[in-house]
């Protein structure tokens, strides 16, 4: 590469960096000052990158917050509702937690271990997982976009007030929730090809009626040697939680044969 294609280059890149801060200055808040704070610089161009192209037009509070993650409320151009889900590039312990989900899933061979690497993949498996789910029809957040460690999704609930999880809202028909939930693992199961791994009242919400599942990073295919363990846990946690509200829940045999339609008997452990 020439000496001048070097520093039109250079050019470019700081006229590019430049018009980001001048986008910064003008929606500046103490928002934006507190994602300042969080997130390495890396991270921040990738936000950046999001506003200059119009997916994001506002980020307002955080709404969730944990040990691999944090949820902040947002807004695109035509005012419609965001989740903005950023995962921590510096989470070692995620990092261990994440590692038994990714190694068997044929979609990430090659990914390197390093811990930002495995986020990257873990994003962008989230992101997969939610496309497939929405495809086959289970009432998931619908994917909007994914960069690095950003995913931008669907905001469950209204005017940045998160919808409530299962754990805090019990469902006003819990007979009929229930049986929804039945029939979105077997949309998964049969239609996404995917179990999804973490199932239990914590990170299933109740919108407008309906049962909402979030949380799809960790779904594996049918292919994952943990597959049948984990559909498994997921159908015992959820005949645990509706059995305590009284519904008259299927036995875990006839369970697993309803959600993958196998016509066998299933021993569960």
């Amino acid at each position: 590469m020439s000496h001048r294609r070097v520093i039109e280059k250079r050019l470019h890149r700081k006229e590019k960096e430049y018009e980001t801060e001048q986008l910064m200055k003008e929606k500046r808040s103490e928002e934006y000052e507190v994602l300042e704070e969080v997130f390495d610089r890396s991270t921040l161009m990738v936000i950046y990158d999001f506003l200059n192209k119009g997916t994001i037009d506002e980020i307002h509070g955080v709404v969730k917050a944990g040990k691999e993650s944090r949820v902040y409320w947002g807004k695109d151009r035509e005012g419609n509702e965001l989740a903005i889900k950023i995962y921590l590039t510096i989470s070692a312990e995620f990092r261990k937690g994440m590692l038994k989900y990714i190694e068997g899933d044929p979609r990430f061979k090659g990914v390197r271990h390093d811990t930002r690497s495995l986020i990257f993949a873990w994003a962008q498996k989230e992101f997969k997982n939610l496309e497939l789910a929405t495809a086959a029809k289970v009432r998931v957040p619908k994917p909007i976009a994914v960069k690095n460690n950003v995913l931008i999704m669907e905001f469950i609930g209204e005017n940045g007030v998160s919808a409530l999880s299962m754990k805090e809202q019990t469902p006003k028909n819990p007979e009929k929730t229930y049986h929804m939930l039945l029939t979105y693992l077997e949309r998964l199961y049969n239609k996404a090809e995917l179990v999804h791994g973490d199932l239990s009242e914590y990170n299933i919400m109740i919108w407008k009626g309906r049962p909402v599942i979030f949380d799809m990073s960790q779904a594996v295919p049918l292919s994952h040697p943990m597959a049948d363990f984990l559909l498994n846990r997921d159908l015992a946690n959820l005949n645990r939680f509706f059995g305590r509200l009284g519904v008259n829940v299927l036995p875990l045999e006839e369970c697993y044969r309803r959600v993958t339609k196998s016509g066998k008997t299933k021993r569960i452990p």
